[in-house]
């Protein structure tokens, strides 16, 4: 039950973290809440890696924004997660409007963003047709890019977990206490001691913060709501398509995704519940009449989904990176919403020599590259498809339709390093469910092939953890325990 170090939260700072931490001769352990890792706003955010503009200058979020962003091209390509920097678009519909494009451009100036400019009315429609005719100008930051936020978490935990991080699931942390020269850490599953401790808790970073600091932080949780559009409809903009920011966040925007669906959103609703991602018909019908704004011609005809994720908004505004005050070993990353997708590979850099500086790592002789993720089954040519086949005639059977996702594919993503449990897990991993129709005709496969390749019954798979099983009994049981009624 010892480790070196435990880090607390896989999510995308966590499974940073995780990584640059295996680079050292220490002993790793991850404990996430959930059945598995991103299981929290990693997976439930808008995907975007922002230019920096938007971060006050001198704010730990612009530090790490812009650091973090200029790391995004190699990292996803050496670990092999779709990524594409299509640059993004701030709208202005005022004089106002105008004026804040000005601020956040001597911003990005300040902060070190690269290539910003701001646009007038002619240029925007060539850049982007289908612009609100409302639209004046617009701040064009071509370094703005999009990413896959949950695959960048599963090729950050599978290198970690190769050099030897080890991941423990349904570990939700009560506490976090000193115990002589350790800290130790109480779970719903048991106890961990470990000689340093890493809070990256998301929106459960601030109650572990106060537990063992004088210093209190509050978090406060922002709930964002989304639609997203079919891939079969044709992405209105071939850029991220912002309005002017306020104080509650970005706003909501139109952005393709990098898999050529359309996203609309995100809401700002600050909840009580820090697992409070229901959406709802009010905060639904928000996000459409604002995205209007920039697309007055949207339709969500073609949405084939709507989900909700939770921000962990630090009530003063900034993240909280680094040692915590009167706690020797225990560090964290509290606070971390929007840009923490981008800053989190920045993040953990800076955690992860800190902490091997100041706790006395040495680094490992050998640190193995990242394995090499086979190229999708829906993005081969029919060349490839057929050699695919020949080298597994699992990849000749077709899972998922409305994905082209291969049995081999869904085997592939169970045994990974860090591997799929859960159906959702290998929702997130293949795409298998990730098209119209959402899972409805691939889902009994995939937990058929869940259960084989765990070793498990199929009535004790579940959608995403916990009780969330698909089947409650087998036919047998059902009808005996209909004939005891």
């Amino acid at each position: 039950m010892y480790s070196d170090i435990i880090i607390i939260g896989a999510g995308v700072v966590g499974c940073a973290a995780a990584r640059v931490l295996s680079r050292f001769q220490a002993d790793v352990l991850v404990l996430e809440r959930g059945a598995d890792v991103a299981e929290g706003a990693s997976k439930a955010n808008s995907g975007i890696v922002h230019a920096g503009y938007d971060a006050r200058p001198g704010t730990n979020k612009a530090r790490f924004n812009v650091a973090g962003s200029k790391m995004y091209p190699a990292l996803c390509a050496e670990l092999g997660v779709p990524f594409k920097q299509n640059g993004s678009l701030v709208l202005a519909f005022s004089d106002e409007d105008r004026a804040t494009l000005e601020r956040l451009r001597a911003q990005g100036d300040q902060n070190g963003v690269e290539g910003i400019s701001i646009i007038g009315r002619d240029e925007l429609v060539s850049m982007e047709p289908n612009v609100s005719p409302d639209a004046v100008a617009a701040l064009f930051a071509p370094s703005g890019a999009i990413v896959s936020p949950y695959e960048l978490v599963y090729a950050l935990a599978d290198h970690a977990a190769k050099n030897g991080a080890r991941f423990a699931f349904n570990e939700d942390v009560r506490s976090i206490s000193r115990d002589g020269e350790l800290w130790r850490v109480v779970t719903a599953a048991g106890e961990h001691t470990c000689r340093i401790v890493v809070n990256c808790a998301g929106t459960d970073s601030a109650r572990l913060h106060n537990g063992i600091s004088d210093v209190s932080l509050n978090i406060i949780n922002r709930r964002g709501q989304y639609w997203l559009l079919d891939r079969t409809d044709k992405a209105p903009f071939s850029r991220t398509m912002f309005q002017c920011p306020t104080s509650r966040g970005k706003g909501v925007l139109v952005t393709p995704t990098v898999h050529g669906n359309t996203l609309i959103g995100p809401t700002a609703e600050d909840v009580e519940d820090r697992f409070d991602t229901a959406t709802s018909g009010e905060g639904l019908a928000l996000a459409l009449e604002q995205s209007r704004r920039t697309w007055n011609g949207v339709s969500v005809r073609g949405n084939i989904t709507n989900f909700a994720g939770l921000r962990a908004h630090e009530e003063h505004g900034d993240f909280v990176i680094g040692a915590v005050e009167g706690a020797s070993g225990a560090y964290e990353a509290v606070g971390i919403e929007s840009p923490g997708l981008t800053s989190a590979p920045a993040i953990a850099e800076y955690l992860g020599e800190l902490i091997a500086k100041a706790e006395g790592l040495a680094a490992k002789e050998t640190w193995l590259a990242p394995d090499v993720l086979p190229k999708p089954f829906c993005e081969m040519t029919d060349g490839e498809r057929a050699e695919a086949c020949r080298a597994d005639p699992e990849n000749g059977r077709i899972i998922c339709r409305c994905e082209t996702v291969t049995e081999a594919e869904i085997r592939r993503a169970i045994r990974r390093r860090v591997g799929a449990t859960t159906i959702d897990g290998v929702k997130r991993r293949t795409r298998a469910g990730m098209g119209r129709c959402q899972g409805g005709f691939c889902s009994p496969r995939v937990a058929a092939i869940l259960a084989e390749e765990l070793g498990i019954e199929i009535t004790d798979v579940t959608k995403d953890g916990g009780e969330s099983r698909l089947l409650v009994s087998d036919i047998a049981d059902a009808l005996n325990g209909g004939l005891d009624e």
